[in-house]
């Protein structure tokens, strides 16, 4: 990688120290470049590539590498870099701000573990392991949607919105079996988490601020549950 380019990505971490800083590096005409990205992430502790920056740059010759800097931490991948590296299908770049150590990694087929995978929301979040569950459990590919944080304080309806589109059917709670989808209802206007019915009374759930677990399916969680939903391809199951 050119002098040039280590150059250009370290400067613009320095510049948005301590918050994290994303770009991309971009090859057009035979040479590389790096394009600084705006963050649109509330958290200074993570990033969110603005779409109109990547589009542009897309627009001005091939995205080769995806960057971004660790704040005083080392440039390791994270859970949730390692899951989206392999969604972008392309290499990423970390450097660790204020020492300008970096590290590069690529995508190798790498898949967050159902148990145990830290919480990012719209990446490693309680839908996101819905998605996972069902391919990995039950080759079954369900869509994403786009969800902004707290979408349930400012309008949103993810679950209620979406789920005949996802391919699920509202089924009587008492009819509850498993590979299920529960849809509860916690501290919120509307249902804004989920979980999925493992049987034997356990679930298994990613709520946010603490890792993917199961639990088991009772008191305050029985008591929020709003939907049971059950995929349609599971019906004669």
């Amino acid at each position: 990688m050119q002098a040039s380019v280590l150059e250009a990505l370290r400067t613009h971490a320095a510049a948005d120290y301590p918050r994290e800083s994303c770009g991309l590096i971009l090859k057009a005409n035979g040479q590389e470049h790096y394009v600084p990205c705006r963050n649109l992430a509330a958290s200074d502790a993570h990033f969110i590539l603005h779409p109109e920056d990547y589009a542009a740059a897309e627009e001005a010759g091939e995205v080769v590498c995806i960057v971004h800097s660790h704040p005083n931490l080392p440039p390791l991948p994270s859970e949730a870099d390692r899951v989206m590296c392999e969604q972008t299908g392309l290499p990423w770049l970390i450097v660790n701000w204020p020492t300008g150590a970096l590290r590069t990694f690529q995508p190798s087929g790498y898949q967050a573990p159902l148990i145990g995978r830290p919480f990012s929301h719209g990446i490693l979040d309680c839908y996101t392991l819905i998605r996972d569950y069902y391919q990995r459990a039950l080759r079954l590919d369900l869509p994403d949607f786009e969800r902004a944080p707290e979408w349930w304080t400012q309008g949103g309806n993810l679950y209620l919105d979406h789920f005949d589109e996802a391919g699920f059917i509202e089924v009587p709670l008492p009819a509850l079996q498993q590979h299920d989808v529960l849809l509860m209802q916690n501290a919120a206007p509307v249902p804004n988490h989920s979980a999925i019915y493992l049987g034997g009374g356990r679930i298994l759930q990613h709520c946010q601020g603490h890792l993917s677990a199961e639990s088991i399916y009772g008191g305050y969680w029985r008591k929020c549950t709003t939907h049971c939903l059950r995929h349609r391809n599971l019906l004669n199951a």
